[in-house]
């Protein structure tokens, strides 16, 4: 693993790109990370991520801006928007008055659901809530609905918390591109 991290970085390459090359490959890059926060088909904050560390390797230090550390603040923002992201329908049931079991089965849910894109980001967290509450819990369907209801907000909120990071990762870079690193 070592060895390919030092032939990508050490690649002649990079040098050559040219500023206006480098800049295309990462607004191309940036557009897609953007688009993936919205999409879930892609990993939105990865691409954003890939996008500033292809910018780092195109352009060098001086050349970017960008400074060890916003690669750090920005594989922090990515790591807390996916676990918010990821249990955010279980968080939902549990405020709509869900018991553990409902919020269990909104995790399992939402886990099983990242196979049946896109309709399984809100179904699966919905059918685990539902499910669970009836059989684990012994709730009636009203409250085993409820539940499923709470699930689907949360997870939308964690959808919208999602973009919002995006927009962050995507604001971090050009600061400091242009201003910290600076």
């Amino acid at each position: 693993m070592i060895g390919m991290w030092e032939s990508l970085i050490g690649w002649a390459g990079w040098g050559t790109v040219g500023t206006v090359g480098a800049w295309i490959v990462t607004a191309c890059l940036l557009i897609a990370g953007m688009i993936g926060c919205v999409l879930p088909v892609l990993p939105g904050h990865l691409i954003l991520l890939i996008a500033a560390i292809a910018h780092r390797l195109m352009l060098g230090r001086e050349g970017s801006g960008l400074d060890w550390w916003s690669f750090l603040v920005l594989a922090v923002l990515m790591a807390a928007s996916q676990a918010f992201e990821l249990y955010s329908g279980a968080a939902g049931t549990r405020w709509f008055g869900g018991t553990r079991w409902g919020a269990f089965g909104a995790f399992v849910g939402s886990i099983v659901g990242m196979f049946f894109m896109p309709f399984g980001l809100l179904l699966g967290p919905l059918i685990g809530a539902l499910a669970f509450e009836l059989i684990f819990a012994r709730k009636e369907l009203k409250h085993a609905t409820v539940s499923g209801v709470g699930s689907v907000v949360g997870t939308v909120t964690g959808l919208v918390v999602k973009l919002a990071v995006g927009v962050l990762m995507l604001l971090w870079f050009f600061l400091d591109v242009f201003w910290i690193g600076k």
